[in-house]
């Protein structure tokens, strides 16, 4: 089918609201507003829900942080918040924040209904008209959630059937269909969603699935099929409990699996989901489909060979479709495809002899569990090569002072061409200030230091204090390239860091064509 004739699916990304609700994350009115400005300017989601109505005063200085900017930005009607149904009370809150749409959060079930509000659903149909009106006369666009629709429509559907004719004459722009508790499998989603489209054909319906059962996406796609206009996503799939339909998840599997399109920006997918990681400080695990660590790594040698040899491994989920590279895992699994692959990256050539002897090391690394990534290659080669070229910058001496009183304060001392550069610095931590101090030694000779993106420890169980420490260390590519990895391995947490520093400080400044065996 001609993608210019599919039918468009409306993306509504939730995770400034619902994803919020995730334990723990809480985001600052500075982060809402660049989060919002990079979902709807770069990554393109059509919608944004940004907070949620009467929640505190931060929540209204968040929200009009990113409405100011939307109604210069000419995307105000792009912007929608979580209203309840208490007459004038949200409305006019959602109004002093700038909004012009109201999500009304109603009932979608009679047990909901009766046991947490404790009134009847007549009474309860009447405050979500009473809201509406108050909403429709102060110019705002509505829509209107269902929450625990999925149970309502299973248990009830008379109740759910009542409260949508009672709102059916009045503005209402879309009727957000919640599995507020992710109870639904991908059959009965189908099968309720149908039922709505099919009584309700004048309503635009849209889904917003929870993944507790890890059916969130295959459910969105159900609810597709079924006839929905919409769906709700979280980048990282953040929210409630199991957390929400993941955006960049959904979005791949439209595109891939449905004849249906968004106008999602796939190339932005992974940016986000950095930011998102880095802002809520909820890492995502490092399989996740499409945005993990390790869903573009190659691990078997066989994998890395039927590469090689056409392709033999690739689908369409390819890494550079979300600006992402293909990477080859070193270690115990790995075998002369995967070397391969890491040196002629590197433009690195290796005689044959030599090329056995790394491998043989890269494996015995492997087998004691040790994580090796490719950038510790040109550490190895020169390790098992007893090449002495391997370190440009050598990192001479360094001191960190932490203590209750004081900010933590670092001195370092670099050597590089011949020559010794010394800073001193203070940061928020004592690695922070260290690296402060890093960079200021190394703008003595005019080198950009990439952006620590992420920074892990392993310590290996058992609780001895004298154990050996391995920190990894991720770092931000530049213009636009994928990050890298540097490991460091001490009995100190403080000194495994350094050397992982100190792996990534040679990986930028070593001409590796100039490394040849």
């Amino acid at each position: 089918m001609d993608r210019i004739h599919q039918k468009h699916i409306s993306i509504m990304d939730t995770t400034l609201r619902d994803g919020e609700q995730t334990p723990g994350v809480s985001y600052t009115p500075s982060e809402k507003l660049h989060l919002a400005r990079l979902l709807l300017t770069d990554v393109k989601v059509d919608r944004v829900e940004v907070a949620s109505a009467r929640v505190s005063d931060g929540e209204l200085g968040g929200a009009l942080r990113v409405t100011e900017w939307a109604k210069d930005a000419d995307l105000i009607d792009c912007v929608e918040m979580l209203g309840f149904c208490d007459g004038k009370s949200s409305v006019d809150w959602i109004s002093r924040a700038g909004g012009s749409c109201v999500n009304l959060l109603a009932k979608g079930s009679e047990h909901h209904c009766r046991q947490q509000l404790g009134i009847t659903p007549n009474e309860h149909i009447n405050r979500i008209i009473q809201t509406i009106e108050y909403a429709l006369e102060n110019e705002f666009k509505i829509n209107l959630y269902l929450e625990d629709w999925s149970n309502g429509v299973r248990d009830n559907f008379i109740y759910v059937s009542e409260l949508l004719d009672a709102v059916k004459h009045l503005q209402v722009n879309r009727i957000l269909l919640a599995d507020t508790l992710g109870v639904l499998s991908p059959r009965s989603v189908s099968y309720f969603i149908k039922l709505m489209v099919d009584k309700w054909p004048d309503f635009v319906f849209d889904f917003h699935g929870h993944n507790d059962y890890g059916l969130a996406t295959a459910n969105a796609i159900a609810a597709i099929e079924g006839g929905v206009a919409g769906i709700h996503t979280s980048v990282n799939g953040l929210g409630e409990r199991a957390g929400n339909t993941s955006l960049a998840e959904i979005v791949t599997a439209i595109a891939d699996h449905t004849d249906y399109v968004t106008k999602i920006n796939e190339g932005k997918l992974a940016s986000i989901s950095t930011i998102v990681e880095t802002f809520s400080g909820k890492s995502i695990s490092e399989n996740a489909p499409i945005l993990g660590q390790d869903v573009f790594t190659q691990t078997a040698g066989i994998h890395a060979d039927g590469d090689a040899k056409g392709g033999l491994y690739v689908t369409r989920l390819a890494p550079d479709r979300f600006g992402r590279e293909r990477r080859y895992a070193l270690g115990k699994l790995s075998g002369k495809a995967s070397l391969d692959h890491n040196l002629n990256k590197l433009g690195i050539k290796l005689s044959e002899i030599n090329r056995n002897k790394v491998l043989d090391r890269i494996i015995e690394l492997g087998d004691k569990k040790h994580t090796v990534v490719p950038e510790d290659l040109l550490m190895i080669i020169a390790d098992v090569l007893k090449t002495p070229i391997e370190n440009l910058i050598k990192i001479d001496s360094y001191s960190i002072n932490v203590s209750s009183d004081i900010s933590p304060e670092a001195t370092v001392v670099l050597s590089y061409q011949g020559s010794t550069s010394k800073a001193n610095a203070i940061g928020d931590g004592g690695y922070d200030a260290f690296m402060n101090a890093v960079k200021q030694a190394m703008e003595t000779y005019d080198i950009q230091l990439p952006r620590l993106a992420d920074y892990r420890v392993r310590i290996p169980p058992g609780g001895r204090t004298e154990a050996l420490v391995e920190t990894l260390i991720r770092w931000d590519g530049f213009n636009g390239e994928e990050g890298f990895f540097t490991v460091g391995v001490d009995s100190d947490q403080t000194a495994a860091a350094v050397i992982a520093t100190e792996k990534m400080l040679n990986i930028i400044l070593h001409d590796v064509k100039s490394f040849k065996r």
